[in-house]
């Protein structure tokens, strides 16, 4: 017979008396990210499509990422980062399209950019590239709206790309 008898329940326990503080730390270790404001960086589509295809992203996309990481926004906290999100590329597939299911027109548009963390010091904390592809289903009414229409899918972008801000961020 065993001079120290170990039942299950203290053998659980044990182990789990190791196995937790190494998940612990890693989680007490790194503080949340807290972003204190949004910049928009639109001057690369600027230079290639001009506006006002820059100035429809460059208003849409801060309320859109404001929105997508309303968690982590603090607006006030001097100690927070700031997000700079710059807008490298985006495409407006042809408003003909390929036929899609069902018979129905599509294309799809792509917006390509760098999400960039500063922290409060102006130092680059974390980059992280981001895609993202919306589909936009031409209708009768965008002939008369084109200009409409093109805002429209230019907000739809937008809207895709804060959408995957704060997965690719790691949040």
């Amino acid at each position: 017979m065993s001079a120290f008898p170990l039942t299950r329940r203290a053998a659980l326990e044990a182990l789990g008396a190791l196995v937790l503080p190494s998940f612990a730390l890693p989680a007490l270790a790194q503080a949340p990210l807290r972003i204190r404001a949004i910049k928009v960086d639109v001057s690369p589509i600027r230079a290639s499509m001009g506006d006002p295809t820059a100035a429809w992203v460059e208003e849409a996309l801060p309320g859109a990422l404001a929105q997508s990481l309303a968690r982590y926004m603090a607006p006030g906290d001097r100690n927070g980062a700031t997000l700079v999100a710059r807008i490298d590329y985006l495409y407006l597939g042809p408003g003909g399209g390929a036929t899609g299911g069902f018979g129905f027109r599509r294309t799809q548009d792509t917006i390509n950019g760098t999400l960039l963390v500063k922290s409060p010091r102006g130092g680059v904390v974390a980059k992280a590239p981001l895609r993202a592809i919306s589909t936009y289903f031409p209708m009768a009414v965008d002939q008369a709206l084109v200009e409409r229409a093109l805002q429209g899918r230019v907000v739809a972008l937008a809207q895709a790309f804060a959408g995957w801000a704060p997965r690719q961020l790691g949040l």
